[in-house]
């Protein structure tokens, strides 16, 4: 009798009655640390895929697009930051952008599971090469408790956190983004995933953030970006500032002279992505 071999699946619910589904090759590891479960999965379309409680947070083919966007629209706005915090993204993939500017001196991650880094530095080097550099110190604890510490001591902060549940949820409340303008410097910038605008939950989502960050910050603004494994496909990113606007302000001369080579960032795109769709204004409008 012939057979076939069982296809192994990644399946993601976007939403009750939306999914998106991987063919695998194997998956590579699998562990629960203290906050999450975490998955190491490898497929022929998209490479290797981290999962942390079973919701994809990065695939090999298309980080590149949400780590140039997270990183390069503010350092391109004040490319003379120097001392820079992110918060969450223990895979490195925001640290492996920022360690391409000679200008920067500190950068601080702050990651509360040890074992994301550990696992992202083992098979997904691609994205975790930028932890070693000298100028990067890893903290392992709490966002929300770490940044009470600092007053005007960051030039950026990235919050490349997870989903606004979970051990993330901390990272989404107006007392934190009180707390990070309280350690920006005067011309200080944070930038935020924020999500996506066209399903409904993640909608609401979404308006609760950019409330919460206009009702601290005098400048907010959200741009977007085109990432095929996320939900929609459509990703939002917030920017907010005590001084600089996104746009206004984007020194783009200065950002080309450095010379980086991107693939999605560019500073053409970076004017264009901060034009939203009609729907995405009005919800935006809508929240505050």
């Amino acid at each position: 009798m012939g057979g076939e071999l069982m296809q192994l699946l990644y399946t993601e619910n976007h939403t009750p009655q939306v999914e998106i589904s991987i063919k695998l090759n194997k998956q590579l590891y699998s562990g629960q640390s203290e906050y999450q479960r975490i998955d190491v999965l490898e497929s022929e379309e998209f490479g290797r895929i981290l999962c942390l409680d079973g919701c994809l947070m990065l695939t090999e083919k298309d980080e590149f697009i949400y780590h140039e966007m997270i990183v390069h629209v503010p350092m391109a706005v004040q490319p003379s930051s120097k001392n820079i915090l992110v918060i969450g993204g223990g895979d490195g993939g925001a640290v492996r952008e920022l360690v391409r500017y000679n200008t920067v001196e500190r950068i601080d991650l702050v990651e509360i599971d040890p074992l994301v880094v550990e696992v992202c530095k083992e098979y997904l080097q691609t994205t975790a090469r930028g932890l070693e550099d000298v100028r990067v110190s890893i903290h392992y604890e709490d966002g929300l408790k770490y940044i009470r510490r600092f007053e005007n001591y960051y030039d950026l902060i990235i919050v490349d956190s997870t989903n606004p549940y979970g051990p993330g949820e901390g990272l989404f409340t107006k007392e934190f983004y009180g707390n990070c303008f309280n350690a920006l410097t005067g011309f200080g910038t944070i930038v935020n995933q924020h999500e996506n605008a066209f399903y409904a939950e993640d909608a609401k989502s979404m308006q609760r953030m950019h409330k919460r960050i206009a009702e601290v910050f005098p400048i907010s603004k959200v741009y977007q970006a085109h990432i095929p494994t996320y939900p929609s496909g459509h990703w939002l990113f917030g920017f907010a500032s005590k001084r600089l606007h996104p746009v206004v302000d984007l020194d783009a001369e200065s950002w080309n002279s450095i010379g980086l080579r991107t693939r999605y960032y560019n500073t053409t795109l970076h004017v264009g992505c901060f034009a939203l769709p009609t729907y995405v204004d009005e919800l935006l409008r809508k929240s505050r």
